[in-house]
């Protein structure tokens, strides 16, 4: 072992707190930068670049070297099945952006959607949901929104509808071992999910066993993460979570098994994630479209090759709400709804004879 990892953990969770705190403050998502792979350097961490965030990000680099030496790193092709990413437009569809462990604000956002009733049973019939990434980090309840999902994607297909969860970069940095901005609540949230077996990782600090244990490559939510995509396209619209600009929007296909994979345990370790997570142009990346000066020639472009009329993104906090860019070529649905950031509950309504609509929800 490196270090001692507990008391590492440990100073790194209060950093993630008020890095957390401070974001909140200004309402704006702290830039982040893709990760190099574990065995680099890490990069400088999300947030302001103070000495206590950077200490952390180092820190954080140690777990995720700590878990590259526990985990295994399986040979041969990749055998998930393919997942088509285009499928047809229905005649509801919904999109929800960044969730970040808040289950009141998953749950209010699915009832703003007409998905869920206060059970938090489908109700949805034929409509098609689609979350944009980040389920993981900044809340406390990772495991119960992914959960959810999970039931709700059955529910929904036996009633001839729809969820369509998507894989955030919080989601692969979470597999490469980079915990930057897990909350002190979520450290252990995994300790004891369903087919989560910690003592695998004995060589890894207990702090970290049960995360790494369920979302490491091949872990028991890392698979199931593995059944999402990067990129979806539903009738003429483009979901991913930061959106797909340039040579990205050529390889749908290939974008999504690789992640896939990776995270199922079928193709390199740890060690050696997917192009999607380290390349800062990435469709989970990229901050072309979430900035006031938002890319419209690019997305124009990527729409044109996609043959596709608008792109839905998150990743980048909207203060003023879910808002449209670039002639509504371009919707930005990540409103900061939780409670990390403190934004509104809304999702965004699409249907085939309609202009999208903003929907409003209370948590």
């Amino acid at each position: 072992m490196h270090r001692d990892l507990h008391n590492v953990w440990l100073a790194a969770a209060l950093s993630l707190t008020a890095a957390a705190a401070a974001a909140a403050c200004d309402r704006g998502r702290p830039r982040e930068r893709a990760p190099a792979p574990v065995a680099s350097a890490p990069r400088a961490a999300e947030g302001a670049g103070s000495a206590a965030t950077a200490g952390a990000s180092a820190d954080a680099g140690s777990a995720a070297a700590a878990a590259a030496a526990a985990a295994p790193s399986p040979a041969g092709a990749c055998k998930l099945p393919d997942r088509p990413a285009r499928r047809p437009m229905p005649k509801r569809l919904v999109a929800i952006g960044d969730l970040h462990g808040d289950l009141g604000g998953a749950r209010g956002a699915l009832r703003a959607a007409g998905a869920i009733d206060e059970q938090d049973r489908w109700i949805g019939g034929e409509l098609v949901v689609v979350q944009t990434g980040d389920v993981l980090d900044r809340g406390d309840d990772e495991q119960a929104i992914l959960d959810l999902f999970a039931r709700l994607e059955g529910e929904a297909q036996a009633a001839g509808g729809a969820v369509i969860p998507l894989i955030g970069n919080h989601e692969l940095m979470n597999a490469a071992g980079d915990f930057r901005y897990v909350t002190p609540g979520a450290l252990h949230d995994f300790d004891d999910a369903p087919g989560v077996d910690p003592s695998r990782y004995a060589r890894v600090t207990a702090e970290l066993r049960g995360r790494i244990a369920a979302l490491g490559p091949g872990g028991a939510y890392a698979r199931r993460i593995a059944e999402y995509g990067v990129i979806a396209i539903v009738g003429d619209t483009v979901f991913s979570h930061a959106g797909v600009l340039g040579d990205w929007a050529t390889q749908v296909e290939e974008t999504n098994r690789s992640a896939r994979c990776w995270l199922d345990g079928q193709a390199g370790s740890v060690e050696d994630p997917p192009p999607v997570l380290t390349s800062t142009t990435s469709p989970v990346w990229t901050r072309l479209l979430g900035l006031a000066d938002a890319d419209c020639e690019a997305a124009k472009a990527a729409l044109a090759a996609l043959g596709a009329k608008r792109m839905v993104v998150g990743h980048t906090v909207q203060g003023t709400g879910i808002n449209e860019v670039c002639g509504g070529a371009v919707w930005r649905i990540d409103v900061g709804m939780s409670r990390a950031y403190g934004g509104p509950i809304q999702v965004l309504e699409l249907s085939p004879d309609k202009p999208p609509k903003v929907l409003t929800g209370k948590r």
